[in-house]
């Protein structure tokens, strides 16, 4: 009887005759170009994919946004792009720069290129021997929120406005409410009158 994991290295070692093996489908994949409709089996493949494109083509890329889903809180969509020239620190460069790549989540739990911009606004490098090439646990993590920290803004503006639109809502009904009780108290304050003035006349 065959050993299953022998024949399982077997067949993983050789591929079959014209058909490419994994790693050199991965290897291919590697280094093609981000398109829209690429698709990756988790973010990390994603991420990773990116960097690599980013020092193969001579650029280190920074976490532009972030979304989460709502109902349990997972990230469902990842923007990602260009950090600038190396070494610079002007903050108006770096965020003019819009070469990017927009992934999302899809309901099957692959992620998917949905937007891919390759221009530049600043020479790329083939080597980044002082730059970093990737940014480093804390730094992703500090950009992470701080996208977060913009979308949360933003939700909370528009709560606020919707707060605001329905607190004047509220307002102009209650003054038409009290308009009414006025009026029906005038009223009962007439009656009043013109019952006592009856009641004199007797």
């Amino acid at each position: 009887m065959d050993d299953p994991s022998v024949g399982g290295l077997i067949q993983q070692a050789v591929a079959a005759p014209g058909e490419p093996s994994t790693e050199q489908t991965q290897l291919e994949t590697n280094q093609q170009e981000p398109h829209e409709g690429m698709f990756f089996e988790s973010e990390q493949e994603a991420k990773s994919y990116y960097d690599e494109y980013a020092r193969r083509v001579g650029f280190l890329t920074r976490v532009l946004s972030s979304r989460k889903s709502e109902r349990d809180g997972s990230v469902i969509s990842r923007g990602l792009g260009c950090r600038g020239a190396c070494g610079n620190r002007s903050k108006g460069q770096r965020e003019s720069c819009l070469a990017m790549v927009l992934l999302k989540k899809e309901k099957q739990g692959r992620w998917v290129v949905r937007k891919f911009v390759r221009d530049h606004n600043h020479p790329l490098v083939a080597h980044l021997p002082k730059c970093r090439r990737k940014l480093d646990e804390k730094d992703r993590k500090i950009q992470e929120l701080t996208a977060e920290l913009r979308i949360k803004k933003r939700l909370s503006t528009a709560y606020r406005e919707q707060l605001n639109t329905f607190m004047k809502d509220v307002e102009d009904h209650n003054g038409h409410l009290s308009a009414k009780v006025q009026l029906v108290f005038d009223n009962l304050k007439q009656l009043e009158a013109e019952r006592q003035e009856l009641l004199h006349r007797k």
